[in-house]
């Protein structure tokens, strides 16, 4: 997600540094006007503007506690860290910031590699109004931010969004299989069904990737575990059950810690079902 992300900066007409932990993943950026540092201390110094893109909050943490990177950043900062966390990570990266005087704003996204690509991402902003005006004209260039609340918001919406995904997918799942096994074209069927109440992209993307039984990853599907996690986590903090997502949650956790699918696209849930029905996927 970070690559193509940075090239549509770059595209956009900024300065931009790049660190990863693998220098090899960021050296291509190299070819089209990045600069590369070698730690994320050097990646901050002089920075108007931080983003993060990291696999999850303790990752996210891990850069905003170190002690160089905080040494290394400067006044009237904004961090914008576009990982997908916890709300309460959120809100940590948040306090331990403006210790330093540095304005954070959580805004995960959604859309996958091809809207990272594309620059068309939804955005999900959470913190101060006046930060995210700053901070809009800059994430303009990778999709459309919306700011949907305080500290924390963001991840909230990210969850919300993950909760809606992984219930879709369990639905086509099923929809795709019963299609096949009652005779009728799903192709033909997700044809029908463009423009109809029942439409959606992960009907027509996913619901193909079912039917040709293409899982190669786009959206991990280990990922897609901890998010549920995070939104039961969050749920039941807040008192909530939330039974449809309890259920996709066991069903991915099966996929990734039985059936060794952790690293198959996310719409390998319909492997899960496949397994349970005692079919081949």
């Amino acid at each position: 997600m970070g690559a193509p992300m940075a090239r549509n900066l770059l595209k956009a007409g900024h300065a931009l540094a790049v660190w990863n932990r693998t220098a090899e993943k960021a050296q291509p950026l190299v070819g089209v006007g990045a600069r590369l540092a070698h730690s994320p201390a050097e990646a901050v110094a002089g920075a108007e503007l931080v983003i993060s893109m990291v696999s999850d909050g303790t990752a996210g943490a891990a850069l905003v506690g170190d002690a160089k990177v905080r040494a290394a950043l400067g006044a009237n900062v904004i961090w914008v860290d576009m990982s997908s966390a916890k709300p309460e990570e959120a809100r940590w990266q948040n306090a331990s910031l403006a210790e330093l005087g540095v304005a954070h704003l959580d805004a995960p996204v959604s859309g996958g590699v091809a809207g990272a690509e594309a620059g068309t991402l939804a955005i999900m902003v959470g913190g101060a109004a006046e930060t995210f005006e700053r901070a809009a004209p800059v994430l303009q260039a990778m999709g459309h931010p919306t700011r949907v609340g305080p500290s924390g918001a963001g991840q909230l919406a990210k969850l919300a969004n993950q909760a809606i995904v992984a219930v879709t997918i369990g639905a086509v799942a099923e929809a795709m299989l019963f299609l096949r096994e009652t005779g009728a074209d799903p192709a033909a069927v997700r044809a029908a069904l463009k423009g109809g109440f029942a439409d959606s992209t992960i009907l027509q993307m996913h619901g193909a990737r079912m039917t040709n039984g293409d899982f190669e990853p786009g959206g991990l599907a280990h990922l897609q575990l901890k998010d549920l996690r995070n939104a039961l986590s969050e749920a039941q903090a807040t008192g909530l059950t939330l039974p449809m997502v309890e259920s996709v949650h066991d069903r991915f956790e099966h996929l990734c810690d039985e059936m060794d699918g952790g690293m198959k696209d996310h719409s390998a849930l319909f492997l899960e079902l496949c397994k349970q029905n005692q079919m081949d996927g």
